[in-house]
């Protein structure tokens, strides 16, 4: 080996030579970081020799083959070309090495603006970035945390209701013309009006007749009382209060008046469960096997609502003392991505469409609150994880796209190629992160089981329509059948 063929090994594994930086560092709130970074002008020489090293062998100059021009006239012929090259190289550089040296844990892109960004003729260069960062804490408390764990054994009159969803999918729907009933379906147009003026209006939507219903933007608390009893051709009214969070400042917190004209009721028949239905639904023997199916899928999704409640009751205890002041801007941006992820989990226990998006129009009413209490939720968990080696594995999402295939009819194959397009593997990865770093704390924790509530909650039928007429942002599309061969 050559001492020539020595140098350049050596010169490629050097580490390269950092930057002299000077940064001042401002923090408007928990999660934002305003940076100012000055670079020598000595480091920006160095860039720029680095840049014209790797031109000078085929620079071409008039007058001279190329590679052989002077090393200043190609400089000076060439530096403005060279000009941008340099400045991403030492913004990105710059920042990269910032943000190590001051432990920031971004949890977004940094914020800048690179035409604004001037390589000075002379002295140092300094330019500024907003980041937003995940906010500095002590770590509260976790192990041996004293939690309750509601527990809940299903009695016929459970099994009862819930096959009668199940039977909801075989069912016949035909009009009627007597008066609507609890759980009748019902096309209605309805108009939202604020003193008389009207604000936003939908027809031909169709809806079951529940004791709420829920809009992307306010919940219509008597519906079931106001509607029962109705019949075609009937108009009725009630009022709703928008959500505190829509975009539209002035509709804010405002009672709307409901109207609504009833087109049609239509009603559920549902099917005999006799030997040939029995068979045709999944080769059952018996209605016996049947509900014990039923069973085993209520049981399943209790199973995420004991999840969830010990998931609260663990994260109360761990929030408790978050007082962080998050953007606006940033429980914004977020606000989408905790709907996907509340969605991705329903859908992995196998609730279905109309429960999903009720759980949706849910969250965006209260979207900001719900994101901010989220995101305390994930910071104190992803620290938790750092701190515990809690990691991610190649099979944890393999079980998880299974498990979402398996409750939507589809393959595990579009599953994930749907997760893809739709940009949710960073949720999915979340979720997998904090739902183990939960079992780790539960590990750690006293139990003590209780019944879960008995007390039913109000039914609710969800649509998607804003009465104060600003449709949701990012709304998730409903999971597709499955169509084409699985390759």
């Amino acid at each position: 080996m050559t001492d020539e063929t020595t140098a350049v090994e050596a010169e490629q594994t050097e580490e390269p030579k950092k930057l002299s930086l000077e940064v001042k560092v401002e923090s408007p709130s928990s999660c934002q970081r305003h940076v100012t970074v000055t670079v020598s002008h000595d480091d920006v020489e160095r860039y720029f020799d680095k840049a014209f090293d790797d031109m000078a062998p085929t620079a071409a100059v008039p007058g001279f083959r190329p590679g052989h021009a002077p090393r200043k006239l190609v400089e000076k012929r060439f530096r403005k070309e060279v000009a941008n090259q340099v400045k991403g190289s030492l913004l990105m550089d710059s920042m990269a090495q910032a943000s190590d040296e001051q432990n920031f844990s971004a949890i977004s892109e940094p914020d800048f603006k690179f035409d604004a960004v001037e390589l000075p003729e002379e002295g140092p260069l300094t330019f500024e970035f907003d980041i937003e960062v995940r906010p500095e804490f002590d770590l509260p408390k976790w192990k041996g945390l004293e939690l309750e764990k509601p527990v809940k054994t299903f009695e016929k009159a459970d099994i009862d209701k819930h096959l009668a969803k199940v039977l909801e999918r075989y069912s016949e729907i035909a009009p009627v013309d007597g008066p609507a009933q609890t759980d009748d379906f019902l096309t209605l147009n309805i108009v939202s009006k604020l003193d008389g003026k009207e604000i936003a209006s939908a027809e031909e939507v169709s809806v079951r007749l529940r004791d709420t219903l829920s809009f992307q933007d306010a919940n219509w608390e008597d519906f079931g009382k106001t509607v029962a009893g109705a019949k075609a051709g009937d108009k009725l009214t009630g009022k709703a209060t928008v959500s505190e969070e829509v975009d539209n400042e002035e509709l804010k917190g405002k009672e709307l008046d409901l109207e609504v004209e009833v087109l049609e009721v239509k009603r559920l028949e549902l099917p005999e469960m006799d030997a040939e239905f029995l068979k045709k639904i999944g080769g059952f023997e018996s209605e016996g096997d049947l509900r014990d199916v039923v069973k085993t899928d209520m049981e399943r999704q209790f199973s995420l609502h004991q999840e969830k409640s010990l998931r609260a009751a663990i994260t109360e205890q761990l929030t408790k003392d978050a007082q962080w002041d998050l953007p606006p801007a940033l429980l914004r941006r977020q606000a989408n991505r905790e709907v996907e992820r509340a969605i991705l989990e329903l859908r992995s226990y196998g609730f279905d469409e109309e429960m999903i998006r009720g759980y949706e129009n849910t969250l965006r009413q209260n979207s900001l609150q719900s994101t901010e209490k989220a995101l305390k939720e994930h910071f104190i968990l992803e620290r938790i994880a750092e701190d515990e080696s809690v990691e991610d594995a190649p099979s944890d999402y393999e079980r998880e796209i299974m498990q979402i295939a398996a409750q939507s009819n589809q393959s595990p194959r579009s599953v994930r190629a749907r997760l893809e397009k739709q940009g949710l593997m960073d949720t999915l990865r979340n979720q997998i992160i904090e739902r183990k770093v939960i079992e780790l704390i539960s590990g750690e924790a006293k139990f003590t089981e209780v019944p879960a509530d008995a007390d039913a909650p109000a039914s609710v039928s969800p649509v998607e329509f804003a009465i104060s007429g600003a449709p949701a942002e990012g709304a998730i599309p409903e999971a597709q059948e499955e169509g084409g061969e699985e390759g």
